[in-house]
């Protein structure tokens, strides 16, 4: 599979501007939750990403801001733009879309979201109407 960098944020997942972290919901029953440890497979790796409740998302070294609008997931780095991604959310699977990922990604949830270190900072989120995708 081919990723370019932005798409490699998504795979290690997640994102968004100052608001709390929200969770996808698609009607009635009970929410499904984004927070968790996700687990991508690459044709040569596997990536693990960690999404928090605070809106942080980690990978290596890595953090990202996230938010969901509708049925979009929304990520940054801190750049000043917004990705913007097509998301499914079930209980334990994740598949996002669009942007500039080249097909489908399909995400697996391996465990609960650990703690943000003190340490690692979320990155500012840039104006809602920054984005790289409509």
């Amino acid at each position: 599979m081919t990723v370019g960098y932005s798409s490699l944020l998504v795979l290690l997942l997640g994102i968004a501007p100052g608001l709390s972290a929200q969770s996808a919901h698609s009607g009635a029953g009970p929410r499904a939750r984004l927070e968790g440890k996700w687990q991508a497979k690459t044709d040569e790796e596997i990536r693990n990403i960690m999404v928090r409740s605070d809106s942080s998302a980690q990978f290596g070294d890595q953090v990202a801001r996230w938010r969901v609008v509708g049925d979009s997931l929304w990520l940054t780095l801190g750049d000043g733009v917004w990705q913007v991604y097509g998301m499914k959310l079930g209980d334990e699977k994740l598949t996002l879309s669009g942007g500039d990922l080249e097909k489908p990604v399909t995400l697996r949830r391996v465990g609960p979201a650990t703690a943000r270190a003190d340490s690692v900072a979320i990155p500012a989120p840039p104006p809602p109407t920054e984005r790289a995708w409509d």
